[in-house]
């Protein structure tokens, strides 16, 4: 019975990680998007490739935020933990693209 009590708060953990990486992850692309729309709104982006090359380093900087997560919490990386953390990063993420859309429609 205490392993079960213990895969479930692995589980939990996992699940509040990935969350808090999904969101930073989230937040990090907001201020990107507002950054570019300023840099549009004052002519100084040409064309939509000219942002092309920050996505890449952001999507880095997300690989880069897990693996340190995995070298610093391996628990939350074995025995079918790594699920929760990845739903984690997808619901954190998820819900802040669902909390910008809406910030977005209410403006409207």
């Amino acid at each position: 019975m205490p392993t079960q009590f213990v895969i479930m708060l692995q589980s939990i953990a996992g699940l509040i990680v990935g969350g808090l990486v999904g969101a930073g992850f989230g937040k990090v692309q907001e201020a990107a998007r507002l950054r570019n729309e300023r840099r549009q709104g004052s002519g100084q982006l040409k064309s939509g490739w000219a942002v092309m090359p920050g996505s890449g380093v952001r999507v880095a900087y997300l690989l880069i935020a897990l693996v340190l997560i995995q070298l610093v919490c391996p628990l939350l990386f074995r025995d079918g933990i790594q699920w929760w953390v990845s739903g984690g990063v997808v619901a954190g993420y998820g819900f802040m693209l669902f909390w910008q859309l809406r910030k977005r429609l209410s403006r409207k």
